[in-house]
């Protein structure tokens, strides 16, 4: 019997000053078996990041075929290709070449610090692709504070990110230095 994925709910408030956007996303958040909360909660970064009206989760680890998420264009196309973690290059140069930009969001832990002097060369010819780290400390305080349902208050303001997580009784306010890479 295949397991099913396990439906989280977060309601976010995203203060970004550094792009005058200020609105609130109620998301559901289905996890996938094999996604584990770091993961998720990466995910979740990754879109506080690129909070838009149109970003979107995708069906990520239960298709190859697209990314973790994804912005399109009222008329289809991929404005924006986001994955997590340390995709392959022939996944990158799909991603690249299939939208307008591409951003990776990895926690900068030692496996990423391998991938990335493995693939840095190759990965900087890419003009439309973005590479951001979040410190790897930073995983085991966003996991803490994982609740079936969360409330997150964001702010971003000179590239930095502020997160209050309130769960039943978690509340947490973490710092997030998101490094850009590329």
């Amino acid at each position: 019997m295949a397991l099913k994925a396990t439906i989280f709910k977060a309601d976010i408030s995203i203060s970004d000053m550094d792009r005058n956007y200020y609105q609130s996303h109620s998301l559901t958040i289905a996890r996938h078996p094999s996604e584990n909360d770091e993961r998720m909660m990466l995910r979740i970064i990754a879109f506080i990041a690129n909070a838009h009206e149109r970003l979107q989760f995708t069906k990520g680890l239960s298709d190859d075929e697209v990314p973790d998420l994804w912005q399109k264009s009222y008329s289809d196309e991929i404005e924006l290709w986001i994955e997590l973690g340390q995709p392959s290059e022939q996944r990158i140069k799909k991603g690249c070449n299939q939208s307008q930009q591409m951003q990776i969001f990895a926690y900068a832990d030692n496996s990423f610090d391998m991938w990335w002097k493995k693939e840095q060369t190759k990965l900087q010819v890419r003009k439309n692709l973005s590479v951001f780290t979040v410190p790897e400390e930073l995983a085991d305080a966003l996991v803490k504070a994982v609740q079936r349902s969360m409330q997150i208050q964001a702010t971003i303001q000179d590239g930095q990110m502020w997160l209050t997580i309130e769960g039943a009784d978690v509340t947490s306010s973490v710092e997030v230095n998101i490094e850009k890479r590329l």
